[in-house]
């Protein structure tokens, strides 16, 4: 389930890139984001700290996210609400990526 990093990291993103995007966000979720519902069934707007996730896993989701995606965040952007819901995690990997 990988894209060509090279596209990601130039912010060229088409509509099914951005669905394979959502995919690999859920994935990294499902893997380190101890949440209490399947990732893979998570909506855009679903609350992941209602979902169950904590401070320590999101820092774990964070580092995931960096090494799947090739980006690495700014100290400024990490705050709870970049990683409150699979939307705004992936605004936040374009923002991190120059996208």
């Amino acid at each position: 389930m990988s894209s060509n990093p090279d596209t990601w990291e130039r912010g060229g993103i088409d509509n099914d890139q951005r669905i394979e995007t959502l995919a690999r966000i859920r994935c990294v979720l499902l893997q380190h984001g101890r949440l209490g519902k399947d990732a893979m069934q998570l909506a855009e707007n679903d609350d992941l700290y209602a979902a169950g996730m904590t401070s320590l896993a999101s820092v774990n989701v964070m580092l995931a996210l960096e090494s799947e995606f090739g980006v690495e965040f700014p100290d400024q952007m990490l705050n709870r609400s970049m990683f409150i819901t699979v939307g705004a995690i992936e605004a936040a990997l374009r923002k991190a990526a120059g996208a």
